[in-house]
C-alpha cells in the first residue's frame, strides 16, 4: 500500500483517478494536483472515495512541486500533465527523492519536436539516487512497448517490421473536435512523419503517406504514417527490427478543418501580437475548440489500437503477430465519465503504478516500459477494462 500523486484533472487525469480508486489495497492514498485545484475536486466528488485528497500546484515550477511532494510524501508521482512540464516534474522527483511515470515524453514549447533524448539524460541521475523512472506508460506510447515487448518475449527470435496502427472509428458528433489536448494533439499531427528503416529515420511531408487499413470490428479506415515517440526507444531495445511505422486513421472532414487551421495560420506555435497582447495562435484555438473532457456524452463507436508484427519465430519461421485492443466510448464514458482516448491512456497509466508499487517494475534509472517485464502488466490491463487479443500468421496488409 502505498501514497501516489497524480499531476493533471483532465480526462486522462480523471481516468487515473478513477482506476487508482478501485485498488486500495495498492493506492492506499491518491493526491490529484493541478493549476485549478476546483477541477480536482470535482474528479474527487465524483469518485467519492475516502482516501482522495486534492491540493494545487503549478506544474512549471520545481519550488511549488518540491513543495507539494514534500508536504504529502509520496512514493511515486504519476504525470499525466502537459509534456512540456516533464522536466521540472523530474527535477522535483530526484530533489525529493520520488519516483516518476509519465504517458508522454518531453517536448519544449517552441518547437513541435519529439524526442526522449532530454529524458534520457536524466538516467545516471535516478540510478545515483535509486529512484525509478517509467516513461511513456499509456496506450501508444504505452501499451504499444509492451505489446512489442510481449511479442519478443513469447513469439519472436527476430522481430523485423513493426508496425503500430491506432485508429478512432467513434463519433462525437461535433465539426472539429481532438480528442487529447488540442495544442499538443495537433503539434503532433502538422510536424514531419518519420519512419525506421535499415538503420535510419526517413523523413516525409506531415500526413503524406497514407493506405487503407483493416480494423477488427470496425473494417477499413484510411490510415496516415506519423512519427511517434516510442518508435525511437522500440528501435533501440529491439535491434532487429528493420523498418518501424506509426499510423493513425483521420476522417475527412477532421482533415479538411485542420488544413484549414493551417493555411489561416491558427496552428502556429509562436507569438503573435493582437491588441497589444502577445499570444500564441494554437493556444488561442485550443480556448474556443471543445474540451476533450467534455466529448464523453454522446461520444459512440470505438477504438482500435495494436502492433502488427513479423519476423522470425523461436524456431527461425517466418511469422506475423497481430495484439490489439478495442475500446468502447460508450463503455469507458459508462465507467468513468470519460471518452475511450482517455480511458486507454489513463489505465495503463495506472497499471504501470500498479507495477512499481507492487514491486514487478521496479529498476533504479530512467527507463521506457518495453524494458520491463510485460507479463503482469498485461494480465492486469486485462482485468481493468482493457482486453487484448491476438492474432497468429494473418495478414498483415502491408506488403512493401
Amino acid at each position: 500500500m502505498a501514497k501516489v500523486i497524480i499531476i493533471g484533472a483532465g480526462g486522462v487525469g480523471t481516468v487515473v483517478a478513477h482506476k487508482c480508486a478501485q485498488h486500495p489495497e495498492v493506492f492506499s492514498e491518491i493526491v490529484i494536483a493541478s493549476r485549478t485545484r476546483s477541477k480536482c475536486d470535482a474528479v474527487a466528488k465524483a469518485i467519492g472515495a475516502s482516501n482522495i485528497t486534492t491540493d494545487s500546484v503549478d506544474a512549471d515550477s520545481v519550488e511549488q512541486l518540491v513543495e507539494l511532494f514534500r508536504r504529502h510524501k509520496p512514493e511515486l508521482v504519476i504525470n499525466v500533465a502537459l509534456p512540456y512540464q516533464d522536466l521540472t516534474i523530474m527535477d522535483a522527483c530526484l530533489e525529493c527523492g520520488v519516483n516518476y511515470l509519465d504517458t508522454a515524453n518531453y517536448e519544449p514549447k517552441d518547437v513541435a519536436h519529439f524526442e526522449y533524448s532530454w529524458q534520457w539524460a536524466y538516467r545516471e541521475r535516478f540510478e545515483k539516487a535509486g529512484l525509478t523512472a517509467i516513461l511513456g506508460c499509456g496506450f501508444d506510447p504505452g501499451v504499444s512497448g509492451v505489446f512489442t515487448a510481449y511479442a519478443a518475449k513469447h513469439y519472436f527470435s527476430a522481430m523485423e517490421t513493426l508496425d503500430i496502427v491506432d485508429c478512432n472509428a467513434g463519433d462525437h458528433g461535433k465539426a472539429f473536435a481532438t480528442n487529447f489536448n488540442p495544442e499538443i494533439n495537433i503539434r503532433e499531427i502538422t510536424q514531419n512523419g518519420r519512419y525506421w528503416q535499415e538503420g535510419d529515420w526517413v523523413v516525409t511531408k506531415p500526413l503524406e503517406f497514407h493506405r487503407t487499413l483493416n480494423y477488427p470490428n470496425i473494417g477499413p479506415r484510411e490510415s496516415y504514417l506519423l512519427y511517434h515517440e516510442e518508435l525511437e526507444s522500440l528501435v533501440q531495445n529491439f535491434p532487429t527490427i528493420k523498418r518501424a511505422r506509426f499510423w493513425m486513421t483521420f476522417g475527412q472532414e477532421y482533415l479538411t478543418h485542420l488544413r484549414v487551421i493551417q493555411n489561416i495560420g491558427m496552428a502556429r506555435i509562436d507569438e503573435v501580437e493582437y491588441n497589444g497582447t502577445k499570444i500564441v495562435p494554437l493556444q488561442f484555438l485550443k480556448a474556443v475548440l471543445p474540451n476533450p473532457q467534455d466529448l464523453g456524452e454522446n461520444y459512440h463507436g470505438e477504438t482500435s489500437i495494436g502492433c502488427r508484427i513479423s519476423g522470425k519465430d523461436k524456431e527461425g519461421k517466418e511469422l506475423t503477430y497481430y495484439i490489439y485492443n478495442n475500446c468502447s466510448h460508450e463503455a469507458a464514458y459508462r465507467e468513468t465519465g470519460m471518452q475511450a482516448v482517455s480511458y486507454t491512456t489513463g489505465v495503463p497509466a495506472m497499471v504501470g503504478a500498479m507495477m512499481f508499487l507492487t514491486g514487478k517494475w521496479r529498476k533504479a534509472g530512467v527507463h521506457n516500459v518495453e524494458e520491463f517485464d510485460p507479463d503482469p502488466f498485461l494480465a492486469e490491463l486485462a482485468v481493468n477494462g482493457l482486453p487484448w487479443h491476438e492474432v497468429l500468421n494473418g495478414d498483415l496488409e502491408f506488403g512493401d
